[in-house]
This record gives C-alpha cells, structure tokens and sequence, in this order.
C-alpha cells in the first residue's frame, strides 16, 4: 500500500534546483534513488550523517520539488519526482546523476587495491 504523505510542492526554479542538489549529501540521495527507479526507505539514501541532519536536506530536496515523501506498508520513503523535474527541467535530472555516478566511480577506482 503506497500513501502519499503531503501534496508534492511544483518544481522550484533552476536556481533552487540546483542549489539542493549542489550540497554533496543531497546530491548522492537523489543520486541513489535516480539508481534505484523507485522509492526507497529513507535510512537507505545516507550513510555518514545522522538522522535529524538527513531530515534536514529532505526537506531541502522536497521544497526544491526534487523529491516526495511516501508512505509504504507503514515505512516512510523517498521519491524522486524524475518525470516532473524532467517536463519542467529537460535533461538536467540525467546530466547531474550521470556526472554524479561517475565521480562515484572515480572515487572508487582511485580507493581500490
């Protein structure tokens, strides 16, 4: 069972935009849910912050209009509002998650063995 919690708010405008998703934390959370194509639990989207600060860039991403708040099987959950950032913004969604995903791999490679 999928509820949505609050009424997604309309896309913000550019600058808004990007300003949510220029912070690094936010960025990797819309990074993983554009990745995982649907929601995903909020405690998934973050690993090295805590809740109360996760809270925080939440709420800058759905003001931002990037992201909604469902509520799945009793479990809160982050959506990405992809095709409503993609009809207001073309393109920018899948130009910032695949610069995103390969910084990540970047990073990656430069960690490895």
């Amino acid at each position: 069972m999928t509820d949505a919690t609050e009424a997604a708010p309309p896309i913000a405008p550019l600058p808004t935009v990007l300003g949510a998703l220029q912070d690094p934390v936010r960025l990797e959370m819309v990074r993983r849910l554009r990745n995982a194509g649907t929601a995903v639990r909020c405690g998934a989207l973050y690993d090295v912050i805590n809740k109360s600060t996760a809270t925080h860039h939440f709420k800058i991403l759905r003001e931002a209009g990037v992201i909604e708040r469902l509520l799945i099987d009793g479990q809160t959950c982050q959506r990405l509002r992809a095709e409503d950032l993609d009809a207001a913004l073309p393109g920018l969604l899948d130009v910032v998650v695949d610069a995103a995903n390969r910084a990540q791999g970047d990073a990656k490679a430069d960690t490895a063995p």
